[in-house]
């Protein structure tokens, strides 16, 4: 039986109001059952968490977040994700706003491996391949053109492995909120939780990169990283 790709695009208010709806989450739940399947996943759509059992969490599989705000996950369904990703059961996709949810849960920005801290820009710029032979990026080459919202993050574990970045000197620092963090402007990166992976890229606002092939092969990439099949 295949393991499930439970796809979570739950968007859901934040502590202090109304948490903004991205567009692009019908495309991306079709996108990532398509690349489930193809990576022998049993693809799953979930609009809410609360009909997740904790049990389907702690069985394996992979769990793949397209989040925004407060996702209500229960104290069980918690326990069960930490739990099963730390054994090397349960692995996790994060996509573009998933580090901006959960702030009531201390343990999601370890999960996800940093915390949104704003996006000062919404630029074109040049992404820098820091991982050329990472599944995920190996088709890139060095660099590449992209636009996007560029995310500020906090709290990036030390032991993640950053495979894109921006690149030098692409950024107007004179905007509000704009500022330069230690780790410098990571797009993607990886790292294992106990015995279990977590995959993050905060690429994907714009409907067009749903579009385009190479951004998709990013993710299947990351998939094939999660599954061990790299």
């Amino acid at each position: 039986m295949a393991l499930p790709l439970l796809s979570v695009t739950q968007v859901a208010p934040y502590q202090r109001g109304p948490a903004g709806v991205h567009g692009v989450l019908g495309q991306a739940a079709v996108a990532l059952a398509e690349l489930g399947a193809m990576a022998g996943l049993e693809p799953r759509v979930v609009y809410d968490v609360g009909g997740i059992d904790p049990e389907e969490l702690t069985a394996g599989g992979v769990l793949a977040l397209f989040t925004i705000g407060e996702t209500p996950w229960s104290t069980r369904q918690r326990a069960a994700i930490f739990e099963a990703l730390s054994g090397g059961r349960l692995a996790v996709l994060g996509i573009h706003s998933a580090t901006d949810a959960c702030r009531d849960w201390p343990d999601y920005g370890r999960i996800l491996g940093g915390r949104f801290d704003g996006h000062p820009w919404t630029v074109n710029f040049t992404v820098e391949v820091t991982a050329l032979s990472h599944p995920a990026t190996a088709h890139m080459g060095d660099s590449f053109a992209w636009h996007d919202e560029v995310y500020l993050f906090s709290d990036l574990r030390p032991d993640a492995a950053v495979l894109l970045r921006v690149a030098e000197g692409q950024l107007d620092m004179t905007v509000p909120g704009a500022k330069r963090p230690s780790h410098g402007f990571p797009l993607c990166w990886c790292f294992e939780e106990g015995r279990g992976r977590v995959f993050y890229t905060s690429l994907g606002h714009f409907s067009g990169a749903w579009e385009t092939p190479a951004y998709l092969e990013h993710l299947a990439g990351g998939l094939r990283w999660l599954l061990g099949q790299e």
